[in-house]
């Protein structure tokens, strides 16, 4: 039996109007080599730009709080 280890990637959403831009989580169901920075489904639910150099989590404080939570 194989285990299958959760992948996540990190992921940029875009500011709108006073909400500033955070990073999120999003779980990978394909290779990473695959990802081609499109946008995804994060997550928390939020549609995100995948950022294939940036791993997750990431050390930043504009970090989704849910994201954090869920794709510790």
């Amino acid at each position: 039996m194989m285990l299958q280890t959760t992948v996540f990637a990190a992921a940029r959403s875009r500011s709108h109007g006073p909400t500033a831009a955070q990073w999120h989580a999003v779980e990978l169901h394909r290779p990473t080599a695959e990802i081609d920075g499109a946008c995804e489904l994060t997550v928390c639910g939020t549609l995100a730009r995948v950022a294939p150099d940036q791993t997750w989590p990431l050390p930043s404080t504009d970090v989704c709080p849910v994201c954090a939570v869920l794709a510790p």
